[in-house]
Formats: structure tokens, C-alpha cells, sequence
């Protein structure tokens, strides 16, 4: 293994400072209203995600900063995908902590921008291959959200990992189709999850911050 692939797994680790761990992006209404209840219901609300919500679209963004466009309207853009305040807090405080963290260890000047973007700068001023930190970013993306389900369904751990291995294939698809992608093909159909981030800051009671 390189020492850029050893970097793109310290990035993008769950010990990397970004407090994924405090989002559940929308999971925790779903899980509170019953439309996600087993293994099964939460590796399809997962694969959601990926293919159709976010997932797509971060790849995307990361791509675009990581070769090159504009990041101000990639930021302004990232913002304005988020569907609800704490879908935009999430991308924001992730990509703040993600840019801070990168300029005191390596050095590099990363301006705080949603996490994606922040991510795609990083891999650019490291001068990190590409695909493989889209992977990388698509699995942490779903394991993250997986280790919310294990914990708030809950599962076993074992059933965690089942999932996390099903959904790599699909992680490596979305990376090979956005390594070459532009902002024009970021879009997506998601409106379950959507509206299930926007009714979180209204459930009774709270595990996650979205």
C-alpha cells in the first residue's frame, strides 16, 4: 500500500476529527417512524441515499474541487443542496472540522467549505488519486449512517458490517462515474429522505444532531 493510500484512509477514517459520528442524516426519523425497522429496510434507505440523494451528489462536488472548478461555487452550490437546516449544518460544521484538521496536520491552505467540497480540495492539494478517495469518502458516507442504524434500531454489529460490505460495490460504481462528472450532472430523487431530515428537529426525543 502507498503512503498516498495510507493518507486517503487517515482522511477519511472514523477517527478523522468531523463528528460524523453526531449525524444521522434523516435516519433517526426514519427509524422513529417505523419506514426503517431491520437490516433489509436500512441497506435500501442506504442505497437511497448513495444513488439517489447525496451520496451522487457529493461525489460529485468532491470531484469538480478536486479537479479544479470554482470552489466559492461549489460551496454556494453545496449549501443550496442541502433540504433542510440540519442537512446543512451537518455538510457545513463536517466540512469546517474536516478543513481544520487538514491544514494543521499536513499544511495545506483548505478554505472551510461543505464537507465534500472541503474534501475534493484536499485530495487536490495533496495531489491524491481521485477515485480511490471517492470510494473512500462514498464507504465512510455509508458506514456512518450504518453504525446510526446498528445503534438506533438497533442491530448487531455483524449486521452492520453485512451491510456496509453490500453497499461497496455500489460505492465503487458512483466513485467511477463521478471521477469524470461536472456539476450539470448533479441531481437526484430522494424526497423521503429529504423530508425525513426536515421533520428531525421535531421529534420528541433525539439521539443525533439531524
Amino acid at each position: 500500500m502507498s503512503t498516498d493510500d495510507l493518507t486517503l484512509h487517515q482522511l477519511f477514517s472514523p477517527a478523522f476529527p468531523t463528528g460524523a459520528f453526531a449525524w444521522s442524516h434523516g435516519l433517526e426519523t426514519a427509524i422513529q417512524d417505523r419506514s426503517v425497522t431491520d437490516s433489509a429496510t436500512l441497506r435500501a434507505w442506504l442505497e437511497t441515499a448513495l444513488r439517489h440523494g447525496s451520496g451522487w451528489s457529493d461525489a460529485v462536488l468532491m470531484s469538480c474541487a478536486a479537479r479544479g472548478e470554482d470552489p466559492v461555487f461549489l460551496t454556494e452550490l453545496g449549501l443550496a443542496l442541502s433540504p433542510s437546516t440540519e442537512r446543512r449544518a451537518e455538510t457545513d460544521q463536517q466540512g469546517r472540522a474536516f478543513s481544520s484538521t487538514v491544514c494543521a496536520v499536513w499544511g495545506v491552505a483548505i478554505p472551510p467549505a461543505p464537507y465534500p467540497v472541503a474534501a475534493g480540495l484536499a485530495v487536490r492539494a495533496l495531489g491524491l488519486p481521485l477515485v480511490e478517495a471517492l470510494r473512500l469518502y462514498l464507504q465512510a458516507f455509508a458506514a456512518n449512517l450504518t453504525s446510526a442504524g446498528v445503534r438506533l434500531i438497533p442491530l448487531g454489529q455483524t449486521d452492520g458490517q453485512r451491510i456496509t460490505l453490500a453497499l461497496a460495490p455500489l460505492c465503487a460504481e458512483l466513485a467511477d462515474r463521478a471521477q469524470s462528472a461536472t456539476s450539470d450532472d448533479i441531481g437526484g430523487f430522494a424526497p423521503l429522505i429529504d423530508i425525513a431530515s426536515q421533520r428531525h428537529d421535531m421529534l420528541y426525543s433525539r439521539t443525533f444532531r439531524s
